[in-house]
Order: structure tokens, then sequence, then C-alpha cells
């Protein structure tokens, strides 16, 4: 093989490993992410770390609940804590806090985290601004910064997904995404049918219709190569403003026999505070444990 020739075969792997990663973003720690510490107190249960991510146009933060007895000599499972809305909000309530009031952390035993963006949360990246690549940043900066300060189990059954409806909508695709790195999601009141590029807000986060077709839970439930295995590890639950969506959400599961469970009403609120978070966490254990309590 000649030096040109030789070039143009090396340059040609490349580009096909370029397009790998863009699709699915490894775990990888993005060394470039710093980070700065803020220790829970008796008043303030929340740990926070402060991250500069690279996959976001500014200062993020990432809040973590531990289990009252949590010990270094043990290992925990994950649960993302998917929000809504951007930065601090708190327009639809706080996820985290309603797991703290629930003791769902405590219940089960689970390391509890809750990131923030700083572009309203779509859970996609952006085709061309990085600064906009929301999956690659919780993959590549906050699960990497979670599972090095903890003492975590570090593999899929150790990671759980939960939301509504935007982070509803996170939690599936992410799943459906990344398959190897989750071992289940829970999602409420989401709209998980949709097909129309720049609903509610969504435009400037998947940047074109192509790269928001590349999210759409329905195309990703069709393209699967397997039903993700015999226990429901997708959850789907409830409703308040999307009801026709889970309902087309569940006959489409049912048609390409994927185990799941689903809870059709009663309906409630479009908040975290709904009554619905308890509910999918249980149905969360009980896929990576069948006897949970």
């Amino acid at each position: 093989m000649n030096r040109g020739t030789l070039c143009m075969a090396v340059g040609f792997v490349c580009v096909l490993l370029a397009g790998v990663f863009f699709v699915s973003p490894s775990l990888a720690g993005d060394e470039s992410a710093t980070q700065s510490d803020v220790n829970a107190t008796p008043d303030n249960p929340f740990r926070v770390h402060t991250i500069r991510s690279p996959y976001q146009s500014g200062e993020t933060r990432v809040s973590v609940l531990l289990p009252r007895d949590y010990d270094t000599d043990r290992t925990y499972r994950v649960l993302y804590v998917l929000p809504v809305e951007a930065g601090d909000g708190r327009r639809w309530g706080d996820g985290l806090e309603e797991v703290r009031r629930a003791a769902l952390h405590e219940r089960f035993q689970l390391i509890c985290v809750a990131p923030t963006f700083s572009q309203l949360p779509w859970y996609a990246d952006h085709p061309t601004d990085k600064t906009v690549w929301q999956e690659s940043y919780l993959l590549k900066s906050v699960i990497p910064l979670v599972e090095k300060q903890y003492s975590t189990r570090g593999d899929r059954q150790g990671r759980l997904l939960v939301g509504f409806s935007k982070s509803g909508w996170g939690a599936m695709t992410l799943l459906l995404r990344n398959p190897k790195t989750f071992a289940a999601a829970a999602a409420w009141d989401a709209p998980l049918m949709m097909e129309q590029f720049g609903q509610y807000g969504s435009g400037p986060i998947f940047g074109t219709r192509e790269n928001f077709q590349r999210y759409w839970p329905s195309r990703l439930l069709a393209q699967a190569r397997e039903p993700l295995g015999v226990r429901p590890r997708i959850i789907h639950l409830g409703y308040g403003n999307f009801r026709d969506h889970h309902e087309r959400f569940e006959r489409l599961l049912n048609e390409r026999h994927f185990p799941h469970r689903y809870v059709d009403g009663p309906v409630r609120e479009h908040a975290w505070g709904s009554g619905w978070l308890p509910e999918a966490v249980h149905s969360l254990m009980e896929a990576v444990e069948p006897n949970a309590d």
C-alpha cells in the first residue's frame, strides 16, 4: 500500500469512528470539566458540585442526596433525577427535594443526583454547537463525576433514570440510545410521541429536524434490535397533559413486544410533586430488584 492510499484509509477509519462516537457518546470522563464542592449540612442535606463542562455554555451544578447511613465500604445504585427546566428553574417543583420528602433515597438506599443544564433540557446533542451537547454532558461530565466521587456500582445495573414532561422524554431517549449504560427509565406525563420539530422550546436544542428525528422515542423503538431483555426496563405512568402520547406509546411498545410497565391514571398535576415519583422509583427498583419493597 503506498503512502497516499494509507493516508486515505486512515482518514476513512477516523471519519467512521467520529460518527460512532457522535451517535452514542461514551462514558469516558472529560478531563476539561472542572468542579468545586459544597458539602451537606444538617440544615441542607444536598451535596453540590459546581462544574464547568465543555458541553454546556456556562457553569452548572450537580446536586447529590445520599442515604443517611451512606457507607464507602459498600456500593450504591444511582438515580438520575432529570430536570425539566434550565438552570435552577422550579416552576414545576424540585425533583430531588421530592425524593427527600418521600425518603426514597433511604427506602431504596440510592444515591440520587440532579444536574442543572445551561439551556432548556431536551437531552440531545446539537448538531453543530458543542456547548449544547446535553446527552454528552450527562454521559461524559455528570456520570463520571458522580462515579469518581461516590461509592457507586459503576455499571449499567447501577444507573436509573426518572423524569416527567421534557425530562420524561429525555429518560426514554437516553435509555433507548444507550441501553448498555442505563438499567431502566421511568417517565410520567411526557410528550413521548412528539414529532413536531420546535415544540415546547425544543428547536434551539435539536438544531435541525433531521437531528430531532434521531431522538424520537418511536423511531428508537422501531430501530431497536432487541426489546431490552425480559425485565420491564421501560416504565411510563399516568398523565396530566399528555395522556394521548402515553396511550400511543403503549400501543407501540406492545406492537414491538417490549417488556414494560404502564399505569394509565389517575389524572394528576403536571409537576414533580404530583404523586407519581414514588411509584416511578418503586417500579425502577423492581426492574433491577424484583423483590424491592
